[in-house]
């Protein structure tokens, strides 16, 4: 099969052969049909001290399984995250962290879907939102931010501002649906209820400035950043953190609603995952690309 792999910090990425591998206990061997590709992956490519696997949302046909997975046989399709070789023909998927992809939905919808409209989900849910409130969300048009507009909406946000680094990035926000597009540098309007952060790092004091009192801001980001007590005193302000993988080690029962709540979501159309591209195997460092420089509206995926 091939895979795509780099032996040093910073790359380059490039093909290789390798043996198909073999599932363990507990693992499903998939035949990739599309990878999801994500900044934290894209991140460590270029900030890791040694190599590691590229990781990440998979989607495809179970072609074999391991010894005690329940639930799950050859021909099923599935989606989950994969913390081994994921950029490749072939993939091995713990059966913990896989769940089914529905009819009627592609592999290319499942990775688009399913690992970031959990962030998306969970840092919403994070925000206790009641509805009629308003919303705001940064980075609106990455692969998790293009989601979580879209459901705050059908958690009753009445209404919905998406801020983005980019002017070019605002007709794409405002077509799914947004009251209101905002570049980072300019004024971002009337005070919000609740801030969805994926950015951090100097973005983190604007969006508490754009809270109204008691309002509550949920920090997602891996970009770090600092935000002053006082500037949290002064308006009743809150800051919540979140982390999805705690959901997923100690609270599966609510990890497996939340997929389900998604995929019922897309079935009745009020969710739409949108794919910047598609790339082979062989243009990996292209779609690295397009994710370090912003420039991607929606999910980039690759289609081995």
């Amino acid at each position: 099969m091939r895979r795509v792999r780099y032996t040093s910090r910073g790359g380059p990425l490039f093909l290789e052969d390798a043996p198909v591998p073999v599932p363990g206990p507990g693992e499903l061997l998939v035949r990739c049909a599309a990878v999801g590709v994500t900044l934290p992956v894209v991140r460590k490519v270029t900030e890791a001290v040694e190599p590691v696997p590229l990781g990440g949302e998979v989607a495809g046909d179970v072609v074999a399984t391991g010894g005690g997975v329940s639930g799950f046989r050859p021909g099923d399709r599935v989606t989950g995250l994969c913390f081994g070789h994921g950029y490749a023909d072939f993939a091995l998927l713990h059966h913990s962290m896989a769940s089914p992809i529905p009819d009627g939905a592609a592999a290319v919808d499942a990775v688009a879907l399913v690992r970031s409209g959990l962030v998306a989900l969970g840092a919403l849910t994070a925000a206790r939102p009641l509805p009629g409130e308003t919303a705001l969300v940064t980075a609106a048009a990455s692969g998790v931010g293009h989601l979580a507009v879209q459901l705050a909406r059908t958690r009753g946000a009445a209404r919905v501002v998406g801020a983005v680094s980019d002017r070019a990035k605002a007709d794409f926000v405002r077509s799914l649906g947004v009251d209101d597009a905002v570049v980072y540098d300019d004024d971002w309007g009337n005070p919000v209820d609740y801030v969805l952060d994926a950015v951090g790092g100097e973005l983190l004091t604007p969006a508490v400035d754009a809270l109204a009192a008691g309002g509550r801001l949920v920090a997602y980001s891996s970009g770090g950043g600092t935000v002053r007590a006082y500037d949290l005193m002064a308006g009743a302000r809150t800051v919540t953190g979140f982390q999805l993988a705690r959901v997923a080690r100690e609270e599966p029962e609510l990890y497996e609603k939340w997929r389900r709540e998604l995929w019922d979501r897309f079935s009745e159309g009020s969710l739409r995952p949108v794919v910047h591209g598609r790339f082979g195997l062989s243009e990996a460092a292209a779609a690295h690309e397009v994710i370090a420089s912003r420039r991607n509206l929606g999910k980039v995926v690759l289609v081995p």
